[in-house]
């Protein structure tokens, strides 16, 4: 049989094989590497920045923000933002987390005969390789990332880059 573990220890399972395919494996990740946590206010503080670049730049975007594990934290589809954009930021930020790079810098790798070709069909989820995502890093540790989605590829990576930027 089996034996159990000692009184009083507590088991604490890490998420099965399917969470963490859906990428519910942010504790896990945060506790392993010792991880600065992105917190609610600091994912609003990332996601106002990112509507208010938008709006100063007239981009209708919707602005995604992922935590370490790549699980939403904190999103917004401003008015008038194409329909579109609502999967398309997500994926910027799951893409910008799990490559921890910019979506832009991955575009050029994808290429035939460049050591990412066909990384875009890799993954259940899409990998997206335009610009537009970026890791969120807080006292030189990557604690998440942003995603925007709905402007020009050069729109979006502006607002990407007020939302990093606020949390500098």
């Amino acid at each position: 049989g089996q034996s159990s573990p000692p009184a009083g220890t507590a088991l604490t399972p890490g998420p099965t094989p399917d969470a963490r395919e859906r990428g519910d494996d942010t504790k896990e990740v945060e506790q392993q590497a010792g991880m600065t946590t992105l917190t609610q206010e600091q994912a609003r503080k990332a996601l106002d920045a990112g509507i208010a670049k938008a709006a100063e730049i007239g981009s209708r975007s919707s602005i995604a923000i992922v935590d370490a594990g790549r699980n939403l934290l904190a999103f917004a589809r401003m008015d008038g933002a194409l329909l579109a954009s609502i999967e398309i930021s997500q994926n910027k930020a799951f893409t910008a987390r799990s490559m921890n790079m910019k979506t832009g810098d991955i575009g050029p790798l994808t290429q035939p005969g460049q050591p990412l070709y066909g990384i875009e069909t890799s993954h259940s989820r899409p990998i997206i390789t335009f610009g537009g995502g970026q890791p969120l890093v807080i006292d030189g540790e990557i604690v998440g990332a942003v995603g925007v989605a709905g402007g020009l590829v050069p729109q979006d990576e502006d607002v990407a880059a007020a939302a990093a930027a606020s949390l500098a």
